[in-house]
């Protein structure tokens, strides 16, 4: 998987509302739900969960940041 933060479009500094905002502004337009029948769509909102996952989260985004895991986790 690319960078979370380049997944989710926010810059490494970026506070965890940021973050989370940003998240659910991709995660709605990105929706399977939304664009039934679009693989491209579907599979942009699992990178987008998956790498929210990873910076939505204090705990492995410090372990991230530090290099201790990778963008898979």
């Amino acid at each position: 998987m690319r960078n979370p933060y380049e997944v989710l479009g926010v810059p490494r500094s970026a506070s965890l509302a940021d973050i989370k905002k940003k998240y659910r502004s991709l995660a709605k337009e990105n929706h399977p739900d939304r664009k039934p029948g679009d693989k491209a769509a579907s599979e942009r909102f699992k990178e987008i969960n998956a790498a929210y996952d990873i910076v939505g989260d204090e705990k492995k985004r410090a372990r991230f940041d530090k290099g201790e895991i990778d963008a898979d986790g």
